[in-house]
């Protein structure tokens, strides 16, 4: 039975801030909770205005105290940014605090410039493709066979999955025996090849007997298309925004701002969020359901960034009760 999960980028709206941002996300994941999600993820991004989870073991420690049982972690932590040691430290600590619980997701993006991660003291040799051996040292920490040993973080067992965004991801996920999660929410080309091969090359491991994927979804909900439309060009804005080069806190709804942007802006838009329903309550279901079909995955992670917080657990209720007509429809 598939399930759903939730990926919250704590963003920074304009004319907020990042303590109204982080009193947010601890709201909306208790709010998650409750709608019956089954993890809660936060993300590590750094030099970015929009975006108020780059100490992100301390974030999910902040949301970890608003809400009981729903699963919380990072999707996740950009391990070339750090030492294993680190992480497992980090991670060692929160699965003390909240056991049974936490997730660890890691990718080998640097999630930031090079800048960032002269300021983040990580040295500009670093190799991201070292990034399957820092895995496995990782692992070795938590496993209490580390070159030192960790504490907290050996005998700690938050739960490690593999993130990308290209096919690397999927092998390496297949390779290790790890759940394996797609970023298609802003990166879909590579989905459905990734997911192939993750299941295809899949080594049982002592972690995982069979594989476990999850895909990422964004979802924008609102009680007419039209509304939802609206709610949705917030995130669409922050993405234009990204992608030439100056990232912006999290703006204001705009009316007919895809539109706005002309054929060529709108089929960018259309492409690298294709993996996306905006819209009522039928319009989300059709769309899940097509998702769900297509990749066959065992999670969803759905993603949304919107400016108004009461909209956005509007648009978190609407999908939630939406997938489980679809679950109880299968």
């Amino acid at each position: 039975m598939t399930r759903l999960s939730f990926l919250d980028l704590v963003p920074v709206v304009e004319g907020g801030s990042v303590g109204r941002a982080l009193a947010n996300a601890a709201d909306l994941a208790a709010h998650a909770e409750a709608l019956g999600f089954h993890r809660y993820w936060v993300a590590e991004h750094h030099g970015m205005s929009g975006i108020a989870s780059a100490a992100t073991a301390v974030v999910i420690a902040h949301v970890g105290q608003a809400t009981r049982a729903i699963r919380i972690g990072a999707g996740g932590i950009m391990l070339p940014n750090h030492a294993p040691l680190v992480i497992a430290e980090q991670f060692g600590t929160l699965d003390a605090l909240f056991p049974g619980r936490i997730d660890l997701g890691l990718g080998r993006a640097p999630g930031s410039d090079q800048r960032v991660a002269r300021a983040l003291r990580r040295t500009l040799d670093s190799d991201p493709n070292d990034f399957p051996r820092d895995v496995l040292e990782l692992q070795a920490y938590f496993a209490g066979e580390g070159p030192i040993r960790a504490t907290p973080g050996a005998g700690a067992s938050p739960e490690m999955w593999i993130l990308g965004s290209s096919l690397f991801g999927a092998q390496l996920a297949a390779a290790l025996g790890l759940p394996f999660a797609f970023a298609s929410h802003f990166a879909p080309d590579a989905l459905d090849m990734a997911l192939h091969l993750y299941r295809r090359d899949f080594r049982p491991s002592a972690t995982l007997a069979q594989p476990h994927a999850m895909a990422g979804f964004n979802v924008f909900a609102a009680e007419t298309d039209a509304e939802a439309e609206l709610l949705a060009s917030s995130q669409q804005q922050a993405f234009v925004a990204l992608r030439t080069g100056n990232p912006r806190q999290l703006p204001p709804p705009v009316e007919g701002y895809r539109d706005s942007l002309g054929d060529q802006g709108r089929a960018i838009l259309d492409h690298v969020l294709q993996c996306s329903a905006v819209g009522s309550p039928a319009t989300v279901a059709r769309g899940l359901a097509a998702f769900v079909e297509r990749t066959g995955v065992d999670e969803v992670m759905v993603a949304s960034a919107i400016y108004d917080h009461e909209a956005r657990k509007r648009s978190l209720a609407i999908t939630a009760g939406v997938f489980e007509e679809l679950k109880l429809a299968a």
